[in-house]
């Protein structure tokens, strides 16, 4: 029973195949180290641009009213934003019910209405 040779190793290849252990080339030989660990890299965007920050701090005030501008900043340019829209629909509001007002009292106010919207126009050509 000595006399039997040893039996050939059949391994798996990365593409999925098998073969025989003793017929891989040297670059298919199995790690026989520690398996290396994988690196996953994010790469995210360019951080913000600092200057401001740093040019308040070089000025002399403190990092937490640096901090507060940062964070209080935009919220402010939103609210702003926000306010100046809500009064622009006011205005095209306001706009659009006076022309209604002034169309319905021509229409059904007969010589009175006409001559009411004929002093209004006058009015409002003194004005200017």
């Amino acid at each position: 029973m000595t006399n039997l040779p040893e039996p050939i190793r059949v391994v798996q290849l990365p593409d999925g195949t098998y073969t025989y252990a003793d017929h891989l080339p040297a670059l298919h030989q199995p790690p026989t180290g520690p398996v290396p660990q994988v690196v996953h890299q994010h790469i995210h965007q360019a951080p913000p641009d600092r200057t401001v920050q740093r040019i308040a701090l070089g000025s002399g005030i403190g990092a937490g009213t640096v901090a507060a501008g940062v964070y209080f900043g935009p919220l402010l340019v939103g609210a702003l934003t926000a306010i100046a829209a809500n009064l622009a629909l006011l205005a095209f509001l306001a706009t659009v019910l006076a022309w209604g007002v002034v169309t319905v009292v021509k229409s059904i106010g007969g010589p009175d209405g006409k001559a009411a919207a004929n002093t209004l126009s006058r009015t409002r050509r003194k004005g200017k």
